[in-house]
């Protein structure tokens, strides 16, 4: 069974110039749409691994980490680890849409 998610135009014509031109962070754009895809989209939690993230984008974990930590700054994601080793539950936001 094939899943649809679909992305809103903002990310495409908006988030993608801005993360990949702008910020320099080509890894930032493909993690959020990776983890809106896999989440089901918006306001959803998904709980994955940095070495899983960075197996299914093909990035490095440390670019991953770098990812994470500038979506998480720029409020398109949030994530939350019960313990400093736990995999942790990120949660996509579309801070647009408000």
């Amino acid at each position: 069974m094939v899943r649809r998610v679909v992305l809103d135009d903002y990310v495409v014509e908006t988030l993608l110039p801005d993360l990949v031109g702008h910020d320099r962070s080509p890894s930032s754009f493909i993690v959020y749409v990776k983890l809106w895809h896999d989440a089901g989209g918006v306001g959803r939690r998904i709980q994955v691994s940095l070495s899983t993230l960075a197996a299914d984008t093909g990035l490095s974990k440390s670019s991953v980490q770098s990812a994470l930590r500038r979506l998480t700054g720029r409020g398109f994601i949030s994530s939350t680890r019960t313990s400093a080793t736990a995999i942790p539950v990120h949660i996509v936001h579309a801070p647009w849409r408000k």
